[in-house]
């Protein structure tokens, strides 16, 4: 019996083999073209309901399947999975394509769409009429049949060279490991990140230490390591992935993939894979990113200059180093920070112990949304890391199902995200809740030490768990419209805002607490995280700037001339370089987020969002961090409605004015520079 074509509410995880999944996938669709053949062989004049409705509510089983498989395949993946995934998802692709080409279903959803202003329909319904309507004119529906086979052909061979570019990362990251056996070589590394290493080479059967680059191994080795050639080995390794002319690098599949959506734009109409992305987000149009993101960078660039200079001349001083190269930043920036602040990450850690931060930000929820979170241990879970919780309102009434996996693996991803195994709908009468998910990469504890996260780490539990409350208290009718279905560049104001209490002296009074000792964090210590939060905030605003800029350089231009991958990064990155070029060394290759990831052409969303999220935390700081009528105001007009109507609608209903980019210079300090 496969687990996977049964009903199931919670995903069935120990009861699902690999082999389980094809055979599912291949029923699932069958299943859901069924589906799609009784909307296209009714005789009924096409109706909302019996067209857009019935199309949302079909394939649903397909849906949760892959959400399990998709979901396994980034967070405990192994070869076999990987290769099914090279398998299912052409036929996903063809799936796909099959509805959206699909010429009878077009003509009702036309017929329907044509009378829309007559039909007494909820802004939802509307919404998601025009949704559907532009799912199928923007994906092929009127083009002729060669083209719709051309469109076919792009879409399977895309689909295959995503999943490819990702996999050449994962591998490339789990094949790499710094062996140290010199006490010297670890010189300067904190306790707990010299016994994390120890313990990893201990675990392979190695004397000495182990340095990988997995986030929590690669990052405090980059900050604090005092060797600067071993510095330099690891970043080198770091930013050379799938970049070594061998088995596993990415530049065809970069290239590739730029010229694959291209082609598809003009396909369909469009000049460039960005315009007909941004077709569909608030920015609109490729000229309105790059004035966003040149008018950040003319304020940004002359603070990030200083600050650059800054830290040459701090690096000069205290090691006589001639020239700042990429692997000194982080190693001098810290010390810098700590003669600047008398701050640093290690001093910090103690108070900032896993399970205490995970309360902290549920204590949050529950102060300002109302949300109780009950761990629980009857949930099926994929490993036996996923911590699992309940959660319910405050009249006791059941609101979500909320998996927790927070530790690096040689079968994760790297880096942290938001996802779902079940979305959010209402049907007969009943308000269907969401299961969903945050998964990270942090510092494992170790033997001596529990898992104690650095302040970036609290800031994206917070951040991911922003993402995580969005899907949560989702509340609409669709689920195609549900939780984090949003314009791609409203998507992060959700998970940006939830970064600004860990600043706060009432939000981290809450969970900031010594693991030993139980002290609350010392207000001077509090005093200090808000002074360096602007620290090299100009070095931080260009190298956002500097990946948007690169995005919609892949995206934002025909690329048909390209055949040199680091030379079109190289001009790209022009102005926005600080430090010198390593010829090494290529961010495109391991840019998944453009490349395997949604954001291609919407990388410039994360300074997008943050004009907004600054614009609507202004609000709460006016009125207090924890008000309640602020709070409520959030949770009704933005994180409960999803993509039901257009963002700056919603945005607007909730602040009562459109976002002024001024909230974010300010908080960032830049505002002098544009004096």
């Amino acid at each position: 019996m496969n687990p996977l074509l049964s009903p199931f509410d919670t995903a069935p995880f120990s009861k699902i083999k690999n082999e389980h999944f094809k055979p599912a996938f291949l029923k699932a669709m069958e299943d859901a073209r069924a589906e799609i053949d009784i909307i296209t062989s009714n005789t009924e004049v096409p109706s909302f309901e019996n067209t857009i409705e019935a199309l949302e509510f079909s394939g649903q089983q397909l849906d949760r399947i892959s959400s399990v498989f998709f979901n396994l395949n980034s967070a405990e993946t192994n070869e076999e999975i990987q290769k099914i995934a090279q398998e299912v998802s052409p036929l996903l692709s063809e799936f796909g394509n099959d509805i959206t080409l699909n010429e009878e279903l077009f003509k009702k959803i036309k017929a329907v769409h044509e009378q829309k202003d007559s039909l007494d329909l909820t802004a939802e319904q509307q919404t998601l009429l025009d949704k559907r309507y532009k799912s199928f004119s923007r994906n092929g529906a009127n083009l002729s049949e060669d083209k719709k086979k051309r469109l076919r052909e792009i879409d399977a061979e895309l689909s295959k060279l995503k999943l490819k570019f990702g996999e050449n990362i994962l591998a490339e990251t789990n094949a790499y490991e710094m062996h140290l056996t010199d006490a010297k070589e670890v010189a300067g590394l904190p306790d707990g990140a010299k016994e994390m290493a120890a313990q990893l080479a201990k675990s392979k059967g190695k004397e000495g230490w182990l340095i990988t680059l997995d986030h929590p191994s690669y990052i405090p080795f980059m900050k604090y390591a005092k060797n600067r050639e071993l510095r330099k080995e690891l970043s080198l390794a770091f930013g050379s992935k799938a970049f070594k002319n061998d088995a596993l690098d990415n530049q065809e599949n970069v290239i590739r993939i730029a010229k694959l959506r291209h082609e598809r734009a003009n396909l369909l109409g469009y000049k460039t894979h960005a315009h007909f992305v941004l077709e569909e987000r608030m920015a609109e149009t490729p000229e309105k990113v790059h004035s966003f993101l040149n008018e950040l960078l003319e304020k940004a660039k002359p603070a990030a200059e200083r600050e650059f200079e800054q830290l040459e001349d701090f690096a000069k001083d205290l090691d006589t180093i001639d020239r700042l190269e990429k692997w000194d930043g982080s190693y001098y920036s810290e010390k810098l920070k700590q003669k600047l602040f008398s701050l640093d990450d290690e001093q910090l850690k103690p108070y900032f112990k896993l399970e205490n931060v995970i309360n902290g930000v549920f204590k949050v929820a529950e102060k300002l949304f109302g949300l109780q979170f009950e761990e629980v241990f009857d949930i099926d879970t994929y490993h036996d890391e996923v911590k699992t919780f309940r959660v319910y309102d405050t009249d006791k009434n059941f609101i979500s199902l909320f998996y927790a996996d927070f530790h690096p693996r040689s079968g994760k991803r790297g880096g942290a995200w938001m996802t779902s195994f079940k979305s959010q709908w209402k049907k007969d009468g009943e308000n269907v809740r969401p299961h969903i998910s945050n998964v990270c990469n942090f510092t494992p504890s170790t033997a001596t030490k529990p898992s104690l996260l650095t302040f970036n780490e609290v800031t994206t539990l917070f951040h991911e768990f922003g993402h995580g409350l969005h899907g949560m208290l989702a509340d609409t009718t669709y689920p195609s419209l549900s939780g984090t279905s949003v314009y791609w560049d409203f998507v992060e104001l959700p998970s940006q805002v939830m970064e600004n209490w860990c600043y706060e002296k009432e939000a981290l009074e809450l969970f900031a607490k010594h693991y030993e000792t139980g002290e609350v964090i010392p207000m001077e210590l509090v005093r200090k995280i808000k002074e360096s939060a602007t620290f090299q905030e100009g070095m931080a605003t260009m190298r956002q700037l500097s990946f948007g800029l690169l995005d919609m350089a892949w995206h934002g231009a025909d690329p048909s001339d390209i055949t040199d991958v680091k030379a079109h990064e190289t001009k790209a990155f022009s102005g926005t370089n600080l430090y010198p070029d390593t010829p090494e060394t290529c961010m495109s290759t391991a840019f998944a987020h453009i490349f395997q990831g949604g954001y291609s052409s919407g990388y410039y969303s994360y300074k997008w969002a943050e004009v907004l999220d600054a614009d609507a935390f202004a609000y709460f700081k006016e009125k207090g961090i924890f008000n309640k009528e602020v709070a409520t105001r959030f949770k009704e007009h933005v994180l409960s409605k999803g993509g039901t109507e257009k963002p700056m609608v919603l945005y607007k209903r909730f602040r009562g004015a459109a976002p002024k980019v001024e909230a974010l210079l300010e908080r960032a300090g830049l505002l002098e520079e544009s004096a």
